[in-house]
């Protein structure tokens, strides 16, 4: 048995050394030590053997088993390393090989423009906040002192969720949030979506952007108000730009006004694009209403302040020439490319 035990050591030391793969390697394992192989066969045959015997031809079958182990794991560290070459060779990665082109996207131009409008009035001292886009009534309408009556109340001009529930129409309610949480000195600018029932066309939409701006304190006049907009025009069109105040009427402000341009086209001559009168109405602005402060718990003997809100997508339009407020919202790769 011990010559046998030999011959099967031989035999595994010729077969590993040709076994070429891993499959190879592992089929031979099972051949040479698995439970029908010969070494298994010659173990159970001990039995018929004398107690000296036994022992004398166990160890011997132990050293030969430890021997094709050893063996058998050098052949697969062999074989395993060969494999990794292979497989560096094939996946190899040539890293002088020009890469693929990446295609860059570019900002949209609503992104670019409240980029823009905020970069305007940080460098004038105001911080930006925001309010939540689903309002109530009273952050909507009442706190803003619009009369019960208000023709902007009306389903056909607010989408409303519930009796209570509404999506905002404006940022002003901003104004409100800003009061109800925050004591005087205030200067702040709120940039947010909107949403009223229009019906789309070209210069309507029933989703738009706004940026609302508030300024409470002591001894805040009508003049800080002027200045601060005209300062404002001509960081964001140009130092040449003119800047003409009408009277207007809003609930929540008073006085009121609306501020014209002068047009982006003829810088003032007249065109078809201001109609012919040299300018061009950009946004709604006044004194805020001392109902509106007093929402707020503040003194109106003492404090005053002024407020505005200009529409995100009219300042983007005139400052580019779109002549389309759709196609802000139509996701045309082809246009927002146009702004990179």
């Amino acid at each position: 048995m011990q010559s046998q035990l030999m011959n099967l050591l031989e035999e595994a030391r010729e077969q590993l050394k040709n076994a070429s793969t891993l499959a190879e390697a592992e089929e031979l394992r099972v051949r040479l030590l698995g439970k029908k192989s010969k070494l298994t066969e010659i173990l159970r045959s001990m039995g018929s053997l004398s107690p000296d015997e036994r022992k004398a031809l166990g160890q011997a079958a132990n050293s030969v088993r430890a021997e094709i182990e050893g063996l058998l794991a050098e052949r697969l560290a062999v074989l395993k390393e060969a494999q990794k070459e292979l497989k560096f060779k094939a996946e190899r990665i040539d890293v002088t090989e020009p890469g693929s082109p990446v295609k860059l996207g570019a900002k949209h131009p609503i992104t670019v423009t409240i980029e823009e409008i905020t970069k305007v009035f940080m460098s004038m001292g105001f911080t930006v906040t925001e309010g939540p886009e689903v309002e109530d009534v009273f952050h909507n309408f009442d706190a803003l002192n619009a009369a019960p009556d208000h023709p902007a109340r009306d389903m056909s001009d607010t989408f409303y969720i519930d009796e209570e529930k509404l999506l905002r129409t404006q940022t002003s309610t901003v104004q409100v949030h800003t009061l109800l949480n925050k004591k005087p000195p205030i200067k702040v600018i709120a940039p947010g979506r909107c949403f009223r029932c229009d019906t789309p066309d070209a210069t309507h939409s029933p989703m738009f952007h706004q940026v609302e701006g508030l300024v409470v304190g002591e001894g805040i006049t009508m003049a800080d108000l002027k200045g601060t907009l005209d300062t404002f025009v001509k960081l964001m069109f140009g130092p040449e730009m003119k800047t003409k105040f009408r009277p207007h009427h809003f609930p929540f402000t008073e006085p009121s006004a609306e501020m014209d341009v002068s047009c982006f086209k003829c810088g003032g001559k007249g065109c078809r694009i201001c109609k012919g009168s040299g300018w061009i109405e950009i946004l709604g602005c006044g004194m805020v209403h001392p109902n509106v402060l007093a929402v707020g718990g503040l003194d109106t003997e003492k404090y005053t302040g002024f407020a505005f809100g200009m529409g995100v997508e009219r300042i983007a339009m005139l400052k580019y020439g779109v002549d389309d407020i759709r196609l802000f919202y139509e996701n045309d790769a082809r246009f927002i490319e146009q702004f990179k």
